[in-house]
């Protein structure tokens, strides 16, 4: 008996609580099947100009622009008792806003002494903040400042100039100076390093490389440790003043760094991390290998060149050039004085673990980083200056994994890599807390 009683009074308090919820629910599906008859009645579209959303915008602006001035005044519209200060309402001002679904005109209210000052739509702002968004992801994707304009005018009927939607992405060069000055983790197992060429009109129209480091933590995520712009030609001089940079912003110890073939830039790592290994990167290699071969041989080389960098050991990795040499130095000896002069680099990582192999052997890490920030800079043809460069780069970069999927790939991928290189460096690499 007790447990029927028991299981009656669990029912009733559950068809209470759904009573409780009931006419609140209701109550707002109702205002939205009012306004969705209303509009269809008026024809009204749902977006666009005077659309439905657009009106409800207006009214949601206006409410809580209503609900400010209450709370600055003291009392509500028309109510005179319990104003202590003497200060009233005074009318309205018409204002058009852009937000998410259009412009949309607003009314907002007035005091007499002017001291009240909007938050929800501040004094001075033609825009919301999901637009200011809206308008970075566009440019983060490529987009130029016309196309973005083009695209706002076209979706959503909205007149935004070149100078404006420029004022708007300037918005996050203060985010990229604390991101570039960020402290960064005591040790890396590797570093990839390497540099893109933008072209800048300062003067007149000339290449200038953007520095890139990009790292993989021990918990093997991805760590873009910052964008430097070059003030000429990739040197290893400027490399050591970056290197030296990230040094000083905590990173104690890299396990590895891999770059491409440039003379002196050896030296420039041992000089920040002496137990850092420099492995060149294959990939810069086959490259620059290309480029002294003719187009119709390309394939051909790079067939005689796979048993090469996919040599079980140095000895055997070293008879396959024999051999490769034999075959096409006479043909192409400046591709066997190429890798003759980059050997002492790219052998080291043919006396490790294939896992490590799989992961370091080439910069195909920051290759698919490089072919996002191409697509952005492309787009725009040349730079009035550095930071207009630095800024669209750093745009791209930040738009890489909107998703998050990507970070659970590269965690994937490093895994059985991270393994290896804590017993090939033991003690060096050493878990940070997160």
């Amino acid at each position: 008996m007790s447990t029927v009683i028991q299981a009656s009074t669990e029912i009733d308090l559950e068809d209470a609580a759904v009573a409780r919820k009931k006419p609140e629910d209701s109550t707002d599906r109702e205002l939205v099947a009012r306004l969705v008859d209303q509009a269809r009645a008026e024809g009204m579209e749902l977006v666009g100009e005077n659309g439905l959303l657009g009106r409800l915008t207006k009214l949601v602006l206006e409410s809580a622009l209503e609900g400010e001035i209450t709370d600055h005044l003291g009392h509500d519209k028309h109510e005179r008792s319990g104003n202590e200060t003497g200060n009233t309402r005074n009318g309205s001002r018409s204002k058009t806003v852009l937000t998410d679904v259009g412009p949309v005109e607003i009314s907002v209210p007035r005091d007499r002494d002017a001291s009240f000052e909007p938050k929800i739509v501040r004094k001075r702002q033609r825009r919301l903040s999901g637009v200011d968004e809206m308008v970075i992801s566009l440019a983060a994707k490529g987009l130029t400042t016309g196309e973005i304009s083009a695209h706002l005018a076209e979706v959503y009927g909205a007149e935004v100039s070149k100078q404006t939607i420029s004022t708007i992405t300037d918005k996050v060069l203060d985010g990229m100076a604390e991101w570039q000055n960020r402290p960064l983790d005591p040790v890396y197992p590797v570093i990839f390093i390497d540099a893109i060429h933008v072209k800048l009109r300062e003067g007149q129209v000339a290449n200038r490389p953007i520095y890139i480091a990009l790292a993989v933590t021990v918990d093997g995520e991805r760590d873009i440790l910052g964008l430097w712009a070059g003030d000429g030609g990739e040197g290893a001089k400027f490399w050591l003043h970056v290197l030296t940079e990230i040094k000083n912003r905590g990173v104690g110890d890299a396990l590895m760094v891999v770059c491409d073939g440039l003379k002196g830039l050896p030296q420039a790592i041992e000089s920040v991390w002496p137990q850092a290994v420099v492995q060149t990167c294959v990939v810069h290699l086959l490259r620059a290998s290309f480029r002294y071969a003719a187009r119709q041989h390309w394939d051909a080389v790079a067939k005689a060149l796979k048993p090469v960098y996919t040599a079980p050991t140095e000895a055997a990795a070293l008879e396959r050039f024999l051999e490769f040499a034999e075959l096409w130095g006479g043909k192409y000896p400046a591709i066997v004085k190429l890798w003759e002069d980059a050997w002492a680099e790219f052998v080291p990582f043919l006396n490790f673990d294939t896992e490590i192999r799989r992961v370091i052997c080439s910069t195909n890490a920051i290759e698919s980083v490089n072919a996002r920030i191409r697509r952005g800079v492309k787009v725009r043809g040349h730079f009035p200056n550095e930071q207009a460069a630095l800024k669209c780069v750093y745009m791209a970069i930040m738009s890489l994994d909107p998703t998050g999927k990507g970070r659970k790939r590269w965690i994937t991928r490093w895994k059985a890599g991270l393994n290896a290189f804590a017993i090939t460096f033991d003690g060096r690499l050493t878990p940070t807390t997160r």
